[in-house]
């Protein structure tokens, strides 16, 4: 440890405490000033969280106001998340609201505090709590990941306007009460299929930004697929310069940089979601058969293919070397460029391999993904041919392969749930949802009702409760072809589904949750989320 310099600190104190003292001596007074116009806030709203919250404990009799002299402090490994809150709520309050980073935060500091000390033990390593008085607010986690959750449950207990970008009228009031709070599972997943149809970078991240508010924590990212290819490899440029020109109906397509991908993957880690990239082979794979005639089994490139569905030949040459050099390439530059622990490799929908060739295809890309620091994670069908302990499963389908894939997570394989009946976000709300055709109905019609009502424990029999890793909601672009669509089928059903993910299984109740959700409304209306209203759902007027 390095000793601390008494010449440099003699007659003076450390510029952290001074610049707590001046916070502390200003921060009560202008507390007061404000505490002339305190009304009292809606006595139900700390009931209305989404996920719903292990333990909610409501104090009516008080609320918190924040005011021009509110102050956020935390620790210096919290200062990012109290950055982040911070900037959440200037924009709308038009309050300053400094955020101080001291080493030792006194709880009896009147304003905002983001404590990574002194949370309840059963919060763990996402949990958070959250305790709000007349003179605090404080949320404890022990990490930042729990306090940033917490961010997420304070700011759909403010009004709702704090969200518009531009100066409201308050008052900004946060009710009194306490929440202990803590996850079900360790995946809370959404994907974004962004090989159909293109989403660019500030699409992405502004997903990021409506996910991460319902907890949900990896982003599933379907970066390759039969109409396109949309990552940068270096080595393999017709990839994207080629393979990455279109997208299904035959539209403009597009590719990230590897810059590109870097900016995505930290922006996801400022906000606690991990990237899942998923590069779908050996199926699914006509952009890159297009783009590299070698991959094919007899040299000849197939044209781009633009339409619905899968393309007649897409699968890649499982008997050439230069297929799995080109994987170890693609599957190597993934995984120096991403953090997470996974690379996704798709596996699904297969028909032109014997069992043994896709057998044999997937344990070797496997050793690929394991030589490069990941883990291997595909569709369920993977699990039919790769090594369960090793490799997690995305059960979707219940086709052929279940009792394998059963068998597969009773030797070790973790399974994350995305039954395509509840959790496919592309699906048809209801028989012809305006505006037509957005959606599909292969799986059935998925209303927010259905969204909801299932259970990961229940979905396949013989899977043990601690293979389950979590959920995940996909949501594939055949026919969703802008972002404002795209938040059309996420939003209500993705809340739904994050809420299954998140809260204890005996919280598990439409009504309860019917009311809740309804009250995101507003919310989503002043964050500029283009919802589907849901006619199940009691949507407040005007919102």
């Amino acid at each position: 440890m390095t000793a601390r310099n008494p010449r440099r600190l003699r007659g003076r104190a450390a510029p952290w405490l001074v610049l707590a003292s001046i916070v502390a001596l200003l921060v009560p007074a202008l507390n007061a000033s404000a505490a002339g116009t305190t009304t009292a806030a809606p006595s139900n709203i700390l009931q209305d969280i989404v996920p719903a919250p292990v333990v909610v404990t409501a104090n009516t009799a008080v609320s918190y106001q924040l005011n021009p002299g509110t102050v956020v402090f935390t620790s210096p490994a919290a200062r990012p998340v109290g950055d982040y809150l911070a900037g959440l709520v200037r924009p709308a309050t038009g309050f300053v609201v400094p955020v101080v980073s001291i080493p030792a935060i006194p709880e009896a500091l009147p304003g905002i505090s983001l404590l990574l000390q002194g949370a309840d033990p059963s919060v763990g390593t996402e949990g958070y709590q959250l305790d709000v008085t007349a003179r605090t607010v404080v949320i404890r986690a022990n990490t930042a990941a729990g306090l940033f959750y917490g961010v997420q449950t304070l700011r759909q207990i403010l009004p709702a306007k704090l969200a518009d970008r531009t100066r409201q009228p308050g008052p900004w009031l946060v009710p009194g009460g306490h929440v202990l709070d803590f996850p079900r599972y360790g995946h809370r997943g959404a994907m974004l299929d962004v090989a159909r149809h293109f989403m660019s970078v500030a699409d992405v991240k502004r997903y990021i930004d409506e996910i991460s508010l319902y907890k949900v924590n990896y982003l599933h990212l379907h970066l390759t697929d039969d109409q396109g290819w949309r990552l940068a490899i270096n080595g393999w440029p017709r990839l994207t310069s080629f393979g990455g020109t279109t997208g299904e109906g035959g539209g403009p397509g597009g590719f990230y940089t590897q810059d590109q991908f870097r900016d995505i993957i930290a922006y996801a880690q400022a906000h606690f979601v991990t990237i899942v990239p998923e590069v779908d082979v050996p199926a699914h794979s006509d952009a890159a058969l297009a783009s590299y005639a070698q991959l094919n089994c007899d040299g000849v490139a197939p044209p781009l293919y633009t339409d619905i569905g899968t393309a007649p030949n897409d699968t890649l040459c499982v008997d050439k070397a230069i297929t799995f050099q080109f994987l170890n390439d693609v599957i190597g530059q993934i995984a120096a460029l991403t953090p997470g622990p996974y690379v996704d490799i798709g596996g699904d929908e297969v028909s032109t391999l014997t069992t043994d060739q896709y057998t044999a295809f997937l344990q070797h890309v496997q050793k690929i993904v394991v030589a490069h620091g990941k883990k291997l994670m595909g569709w369920a069908e993977a699990l039919t041919a790769t090594t369960p302990a090793d490799s997690t499963g995305q059960f979707w389908i219940y086709d052929s392969t279940k009792a394998q894939v059963v068998a597969a997570s009773q030797q070790g394989a973790q399974i994350v749930m995305s039954p395509c009946i509840f959790t496919y976000l592309d699906q048809k709300y209801a028989p012809n949802t305006p505006p037509d055709p957005l959606g599909l109905e292969w799986a059935g019609d998925i209303n927010t009702q259905t969204a909801y009502g299932w259970d990961p424990t229940q979905v396949l029999a013989g899977v043990p409760d601690t293979a389950i890793s979590g959920v995940e909601a996909p949501l594939w672009t055949d026919v969703v072809t802008t972002f404002a669509q795209v938040q059309q089928m996420t939003f209500p059903r993705l809340p739904a589904i994050a809420e299954i993910g998140w809260s204890t299984a005996d919280s598990h109740d439409w009504t309860s949750f019917s009311q809740r959700l309804a009250n995101q409304g507003p919310l989503w209306k002043s964050m500029g989320i283009n919802y589907y209203q849901d006619p199940d759902v009691a949507w407040p007027a005007g919102s």
